[in-house]
């Protein structure tokens, strides 16, 4: 009987620990999974965290201190400079300028949209010959547009007013030979249209090396079974450009398009060092030219800064865009 009862106890007792103990493993496998999420969401912050302070300091540190000087009237005097608080006075008189509707924004809006179009055009063309060409030739002339792309912007913003030159300018030198132009009166510089030909003109050449290899690169991954298919199906090389290139590289596409319009749209160098281009025509100001003229050539580095606050803006608009036309562009191919 007494072996029954202990029986019975050690049973009972065997349950009752049983019973409990499926309640530790349990609660610490919680406390892992969620020590284990907190890693998982932390982690990638820790790698991250000395890029994302290099990058707080060269580029949200100079975009705060822009965006305080925007809101004063900042004086500079021997050995250091004078700041007053205006508030928003410097943003009222630049959205109430007549330079900036009739000139600035167009010219910025217009030429961005002239060079990005040409760009991506000719980088798309040049790329097509080039995946037509054989290794060797291909290596050779990637090469040599390279060299374009490689080339300083002020370099090559010399070469091409060397070319434009009023009276001995090659470009000048033939127009005047066949007829078209006086080269001793006519010059480039002096009207928005000629200037901004000759600025999209260098802009282009610039920039369409990177279109075109980054293209090429695109059309290197489309199976060439997909253009056999569209030859026996009948469709000629333009239809199969729109029917099978642009649809399956379009991602590649859009991000040579978005990135250059946030290049051209800030295009400082090649407007700036051109004739009249520095401060002397205000018809060719675009908005990087006309923040730098209003700071340093009039001193109001208030204003200076409130035209570089509404450029930063206009590109995060466009960076936004771009932005959400990836993640949009992710989710379909998904």
């Amino acid at each position: 009987m007494k072996e029954m009862l202990v029986g019975d106890g050690s049973k009972a007792g065997s349950s009752g620990s049983s019973g409990l103990s499926p309640a530790a493993p349990t609660d610490n496998g919680e406390a892992a999974r969620r020590r284990k999420r907190l890693v998982n969401l932390t982690r990638p912050w820790v790698l991250l965290a000395p890029s994302l302070i290099v990058l707080a300091g060269l580029l949200l540190w100079p975009l705060i201190q822009v965006g305080k000087l925007s809101l004063q009237d900042y004086k500079v005097k021997f050995g250091g400079g004078e700041a007053t608080f205006t508030g928003f006075d410097h943003y009222k008189d630049l959205l109430k300028s007549d330079l900036l509707w009739k000139t600035v924004l167009p010219n910025t809006v217009f030429f961005a949209i002239a060079c990005v179009g040409l760009t991506v055009a000719l980088g798309t063309a040049v790329a097509l010959l080039l995946n037509r060409l054989g290794p060797t030739w291909k290596l050779i002339c990637s090469v040599s547009i390279l060299a374009a792309w490689a080339m300083p912007a002020v370099t090559g913003t010399y070469v091409w007013i060397w070319l434009f030159s009023p009276e001995d300018g090659m470009v000048s030198q033939m127009a005047d030979s066949m007829g078209l132009i006086d080269a001793e009166t006519t010059n480039w510089f002096t009207e928005r249209l000629p200037f901004y030909g000759i600025a999209t003109l260098n802009v282009v050449h610039h920039g369409f090396p990177f279109v075109a290899i980054t293209v090429l690169a695109g059309l290197l991954t489309i199976p060439k079974e997909l253009y056999e298919a569209g030859e026996l199906d009948g469709a000629n090389a333009w239809q199969r450009f729109w029917k099978i290139t642009v649809p399956t590289i379009k991602p590649v596409f859009l991000v040579v398009t978005i990135l250059s319009t946030i290049w051209d749209f800030k295009v400082f160098t090649q407007v700036f060092l051109m004739p009249g281009g520095s401060g002397s025509n205000p018809d060719v100001y675009n908005l990087g030219v006309y923040s730098y003229i209003e700071a340093f050539a009039k001193n109001d580095y208030g204003a200076g800064a409130a035209a570089a606050v509404l450029l930063t803006l206009l590109l995060l608009v466009i960076t936004i865009v771009y932005i959400r036309t990836l993640f949009r562009q992710g989710e379909e191919d998904l």
